[in-house]
């Protein structure tokens, strides 16, 4: 070939490449103005919506936080890291921020006194289901409770519960308040019927009810209180821990006795007719709670035992016509939990138990509450 046909071979060459180039350069420029479209869109949209398409994902860096949202999400982020942290190779979290579930509530109360010659006095309450629906956002809890006996037409028992608790890795703290009113039952009246177990309807007792605890946990890198209560970890090894802290019980007890029979007054154990305890625990108490992990890794029983002692100031002047006196108080949880992928399954045992010494008697009363809990996390 030529040299004047290789010069004409090489201009056409570079004719072609740049009519190629300048196409790809056209093509690009024309596709620019969208891509900027596309993220100025994005820019400008609503953090929240963002929030809500991502599923509630709150540290997904593509979200565009203004100040003060992004502010609430470093303080969250520093309380978990602070107060939340775990070793992972015994605890992990769910992944899920959201929870719904359901939940079977049962409480009875109960009330001993106990006398001299072996004499005492044994009442219970009537057990009423409360049943509810919650749905559940990280810490955060809405839901509805109905009464099944109510609409079954016995209401006759008037009763309140209320329930405020907080969880984390450190500690745990929790308020609760009841009040109830008749619908009990009289299982012993001291040497009535020979001392025998007996069954006598009985509406004499209000009883209001104020308690508050919170508690430390020493092991609380390896062991997890939410695991077996609330649902947001999950247990990987077997692990417990000692606990410490502090409570508080006021008590508001009144016993009226005026409306039994004759033959029934006649052997209550001290002829009184009417008991009124009034009285505040302040208490210091320690424990230790354990979690099992059976394989496969989806079941988890929690056996917790607090028992606590302090001082007791009565509101006013009682029976014994002390004001101060000793205090000695036991809390008690037992729960088994089964894991499911998303799904869960809980039966969950709760016991208080508060002691009063009185100069001729003492009087123990308690709570025990059975609750069953089916839910799923997503």
């Amino acid at each position: 070939m030529s040299l004047k046909k290789r010069i004409m071979m090489m201009l056409i060459c570079c004719l072609a490449w740049g009519s190629i180039a300048a196409s790809s350069l056209s093509e690009s420029s024309e596709a620019e103005p969208d891509s900027v479209i596309r993220i100025q869109v994005e820019e400008y949209r609503p953090w929240y919506k963002q929030l809500v398409d991502n599923g509630f994902h709150i540290n997904d860096p593509g979200i565009r936080y203004p100040r003060f949202a992004r502010f609430c999400v470093n303080v969250y982020n520093w309380g978990d890291r602070t107060f939340n942290s775990y070793n992972p190779e015994y605890v992990e979290g769910t992944g899920k921020n959201w929870k719904a579930l359901v939940r079977s509530f049962n409480r009875m109360e109960t009330y001993a006194l106990f006398f001299e010659d072996d004499q005492r006095m044994n009442i219970r309450s009537d057990i009423y289901p409360d049943f509810g629906i919650h749905l559940c956002f990280m810490a955060v809890s809405i839901g509805y409770t109905f009464k099944p006996n109510s609409l079954l037409g016995h209401a006759k028992n008037n009763r309140e519960n209320l329930d405020f608790s907080f969880t984390c890795a450190l500690f745990a703290a929790n308020i609760s308040y009841s009040s109830y009113n008749g619908g009990s039952v009289i299982t012993r009246m001291g040497d009535y019927e020979g001392g025998r177990h007996i069954q006598y309807h009985f509406d004499g007792i209000t009883q209001k009810s104020l308690t508050g605890n919170l508690y430390y946990f020493f092991n609380h890198k390896k062991y997890s209180q939410a695991a077996a209560y609330c649902f947001s970890k999950y247990q990987l090894k077997s692990a417990g821990s000692w606990i410490a802290g502090i409570s508080f019980s006021h008590q508001n007890i009144h016993m009226n006795f005026e409306s039994l029979p004759d033959e029934m007054v006649e052997h209550l154990p001290d002829l009184s007719r009417q008991y009124t305890f009034r009285y505040t625990d302040y208490d210091i108490l320690g424990g230790y709670a354990y979690n099992w992990v059976l394989k496969p890794r989806r079941w988890l029983i929690n056996v917790t035992f607090l028992p606590s002692i302090g001082f007791k100031r009565s509101k006013e002047i009682t029976e014994d016509n002390r004001e101060t006196m000793f205090s000695m108080n036991v809390m008690g949880r037992l729960a088994g939990v089964y894991n499911h992928r998303s799904l869960f399954a809980s039966l969950e045992v709760n016991s208080n138990a508060f002691v009063n010494f009185a100069r001729n008697y003492t009087f123990i009363n308690s709570f025990i509450a059975l609750s069953f809990n089916v839910g799923v996390r997503f």
